[in-house]
Formats: structure tokens, C-alpha cells, sequence
């Protein structure tokens, strides 16, 4: 702040002189002189006059000119029994009710697939439904297959690779349906397979993820899943994986999560939760989005009668599902593990981890013990990029620790 002593004073005895008349009629001269240049100009811009620019104008007005010359026997005078074209009156929009389920199809070259899961659906006891396949650039004919054979099914065309998990995202964006299905190319539903979805769906209004029953394809009476687990070690496990199918989990409808080949998730959880990680790729993908719902309240329903059948790794696998396996599940638990829960399960989490490297390294000239060795290092050092993630997740979560302990498999 200026002290007093220094600051400006106005001096009543020394008043600043003022213009003389003389200079205050030039001033208005040279302001009138100004306004008649602007209105002689028509206040155009300067550019306007330069000769450059009204060659340039003057030349297009030929060219105008000259176009119109050589057109003009084109134009005919109506005749004299000229009719205008009746008015068209066309009845108002109506709105269209989206289909209670959208079944959403990754493909990748899954042509030989493809007949027999797209015919399958065709024969599903309850028709409310869309089908969208989503064509992650396929070599093969898929594509052109599906549009000449069944022009209903919407497809979405990748112009490059992306991966099984955009590919799903890229589905769920367009799906118009209440309910998100996901189905793996390389599956056959039975006929009641969606009816027994869209039943579990209304039965369970406290639930948003809806696990279906997997059998191997070729031998349809032995369990791939009865809906998803995860282990206390943070590694998800398919409950029922190789056991002969007795109906011995069908009346135990509470699991942590659903295979990815056959899922359905409610629109609302899938909008909240922003989908599956991009990050993730392939693989393990839908554990984290499960692991996610967990915390954030939602509950998934195993439904028995939503029978799958699944060709195992026939659109990928090997060295591929090794790798991302390997660093999905080091993903999987950086982000979603609270904390209480990482400390409580460190040690059955690291012996986990060291016990698949120390079986890869046994298996090293395989090379998906290489692969799933490569995966856990990328996993290491991608946990920066998963904690950012995490610092999102964990203040949002809803569900108690003890809780949640309880639910995770020993």
C-alpha cells in the first residue's frame, strides 16, 4: 500500500492545462476527413481494392458466366399439362421399444463357428432379443457370410485387431437391449438358453450379473463352469471345471462372477462400471468386472437351465491366453484387492504367484510356460498404471471387507 505522504495529490492551485480551440477544430477536421475516406470505401475491407484480388473476382464472374451459357439448353419450360407431385403424407414416428436382451458375439476368423451358434439362436424359445455380432477384422468370410445369410444380425466391422475385450465393448455401445449378453463365437446355446436368462433376470431384481451353465462341446455332460469363483489368492477359478454335470451346483445360485462366454450383466451395472478394463485385452477381463461389481454392491445369480456348450480355446489360447493370464491375474488383484483383504491374503497370494513361475520355469522350453512367465513380469510393471485405477476404484466400493472375505474361495 502507497503511504500517504507519497501517494498522488490533486493541486487545486496548478490545474493541467487544457487543448486550445485551434487544436480542437483539427482534431474534428481530420475526424470528418476520416468518416468521408470510410464512405467514399463503403467501409470495405482494404483487401477488396487491391487489383490482385479483383482480377481474381473478375475472372470467377466469367467462368459463372460461361458455365451458365453452356448449360442453359438443359432448362425446358413446363408444359402446359404439367402435374406437381402430389404431397406425400407420411404418419408420425413412433417410438421402438429397444429388445429386453442384446446377445453381443465377438468374432475373430470364427467362420467355422459361426453357422452354428448364429442357427442356434434362431431357435431360442424366447425372441425377444438382438443378436449383434462384432467382427474384431477377420480374414476369413465372416463378414460377408453373415450379411448375405442373416441380414438381421447387426454387425459391427473393427477396420483392425483391437482385441476380445474392445471388440465386447465396441457390442455394448450399440446394443439396444435392457440386458447385455455376452456370447463367444465358438458356443452353441440351447433353445432355452435365453428364455432361462430373461426368467433369471426378472426373478432377481437384486441381482445384475447372470452366470450361465458351460458344458464341453464335445462332451456336453461335463461341467467348463458353473459360474466363477476367485480364490482368496486373487486367481479366479470356474467352479465345477472338468466334473461330470449331476445337477450338484444347481441349487447353490450364488457365485462371485460369470464366465465371459456366456454372461449377461444388466445394462445399468455395465454403464456404471464403464465395462471391461481396454487395458486387459483378452483374458481375465471378466473376473475384474465381476471383482468390481463385488465392490460395488451388485450380486450375481447362477442360472442352471441357461445351458452353454463351448468349444475350449478354439478362437484363441496357448502361448496368447498364457501371457495375458498370466498378467491379467496380477491386474486383477493390484486393482481390486481392498487393502485389509491384500494384507490378510498376501501370503496365499505370493505363494500362488511363485508357485505358477516356479512351474513355468520347470516347463521352461514349453512355450507357454515362457509366455505365462513373460505375462507376470508385464504384470509387475504395468502395476503403476493399475494402481492409478485402483486410487479410483477403492473409495467407491460399498461393500464391507468381512464381507466380501467371506466370499472369496479358500
Amino acid at each position: 500500500m502507497a503511504d500517504e505522504t507519497t501517494a498522488p495529490m490533486p493541486n487545486g492551485d496548478n490545474p493541467a492545462p487544457g487543448k486550445s480551440a485551434e487544436a480542437r477544430a483539427e482534431q474534428v477536421r481530420q475526424a470528418k476527413a476520416r468518416l468521408a475516406a470510410d464512405r467514399k470505401g463503403a467501409g470495405q475491407n482494404p483487401l477488396v481494392e487491391d487489383a490482385t484480388y479483383g482480377d481474381l473476382r473478375e475472372d470467377n464472374r466469367v467462368v459463372m458466366r460461361h458455365q451458365i451459357a453452356l448449360n442453359i439448353e438443359a432448362f425446358r419450360a413446363a408444359p402446359e399439362d404439367f402435374q406437381p407431385r402430389k404431397e406425400r403424407v407420411f404418419p408420425p414416428l413412433r417410438a421402438v421399444a429397444g429388445p429386453f436382451l442384446s446377445v453381443v458375439i465377438p468374432n475373430y476368423n470364427g467362420m467355422r463357428f459361426l453357422p452354428t451358434v448364429i442357427e442356434a439362436l434362431q431357435r431360442q424359445t424366447f425372441a425377444d432379443f438382438e443378436v449383434v455380432v462384432v467382427d474384431d477384422a477377420s480374414t476369413d468370410e465372416s463378414v460377408a457370410w453373415l450379411e448375405t445369410t442373416h441380414p438381421s444380425v447387426r454387425v459391427v466391422v473393427n477396420r483392425r485387431n483391437e482385441g476380445f475385450v474392445a471388440a465386447c465393448n465396441r457390442g455394448a455401445d450399440v446394443a439396444r437391449g435392457k440386458v447385455i449378453v455376452f456370447l463367444n463365437s465358438d458356443t452353441e446355446p440351447e433353445p432355452g438358453w435365453t428364455a432361462a436368462l430373461a426368467k433369471a433376470v426378472c426373478e432377481h431384481p437384486d441381482a445384475s450379473i447372470f452366470a450361465s451353465k458351460l458344458l464341453l462341446f464335445d462332451r456336453r455332460t461335463v461341467l467348463h463352469s458353473a459360474g466363477d469363483l476367485l480364490g482368496v489368492d486373487g486367481v479366479p477359478r470356474n467352479r465345477g471345471v472338468w466334473e461330470e454335470d449331476r445337477g450338484q451346483y444347481d441349487t447353490l445360485p450364488e457365485v462371485f462372477g460369470g464366465c465371459g462366454g456366456a454372461v449377461a450383466y444388466r445394462r445399468d451395472l455395465w454403464r456404471d462400471l464403464g465395462g471391461f478394463d481396454g487395458d486387459f485385452w483378452m483374458y481375465v477381463e471378466d473376473a475384474d468386472f465381476a471383482f468390481r461389481a463385488r465392490l460395488a454392491g451388485a450380486a450375481t445369480v447362477f442360472v442352471p437351465d441357461a445351458r452353454v456348450y463351448h468349444h475350449l480355446t478354439a478362437t484363441a489360447g496357448g502361448s496368447l491366453a498364457s501371457y495375458y493370464v498370466g498378467r491379467n491375474t496380477v491386474w486383477l488383484i493390484v486393482k481390486n484387492m481392498p487393502r485389509k483383504l491384500l494384507i490378510r491374503g498376501l501370503p496365499q497370494i505370493v505363494a500362488s504367484q511363485a508357485r505358477i513361475a516356479l512351474d513355468a520355469l520347470r516347463y521352461w522350453r514349453g512355450a507357454e510356460a515362457r509366455a505365462r512367465l513373460r505375462g507376470q513380469l508385464a504384470g509387475l510393471l504395468g502395476m503403476r498404471r493399475m494402481l492409478h485405477k485402483r486410487r479410483v476404484i477403492q473409495p467407491r466400493r460399498q461393500r464391507d471387507d468381512e464381507e466380501l472375505w467371506k466370499e472369496l474361495t479358500p
